[in-house]
């Protein structure tokens, strides 16, 4: 085996490990962001029945009322918004500090931990084996040049 093979198999290994832990860093962040964002909607608690005005793949829009009238539409959409559709009313609640951040009612960071579970275990099940694989074929090919 070349050094060249050698090395390239290496750089994969490094490759695939740092794609992995990437993965996985961003799914714990996105959980801490979460429970950060339902803290802060828990301190400074209003409540107001929305409207869905649309839903797309990364985010669903809604309009709502606060008490002073005024009417907010998050730009960033509604957190934990599964199963929505466009048109719908539903009770959410917001940061009376930010009503930027809503969420619908009754939903919370939880909400989360199965997603990004399934994401971090997904992740690691193809990463774990390939990780296996490369550094087997490392270590075969390191003995046979020694022989």
């Amino acid at each position: 085996m070349t050094a060249k093979a050698e090395r390239v198999r290496r750089i994969g290994w490094y490759a695939a490990l740092v794609v992995a832990s990437l993965v996985t860093v961003l799914c714990v962040s996105l959980l801490f962001a979460a429970f950060r964002n339902d803290s802060a909607i828990e301190a400074e608690l209003g409540q107001a029945t929305a409207q869905v005005e649309s839903v797309t793949f990364d985010r669903t829009i809604i309009n709502y009322a606060t008490p002073d009238g005024i009417v907010h539409s998050p730009a960033n959409g509604v957190l934990y918004p599964a199963g929505l559709a466009a048109g719908q009313l539903v009770n959410i609640e917001y940061d009376v500090g930010d009503p930027e951040l809503a969420r619908v009612a009754g939903r919370s960071a939880s909400n989360t931990l199965l997603p990004l579970g399934s994401m971090i275990f997904f992740t690691w099940l193809v990463a774990g084996p390939l990780l296996w694989w490369i550094r087997r074929l490392n270590t075969r090919s390191r003995a046979e040049s020694r022989a």
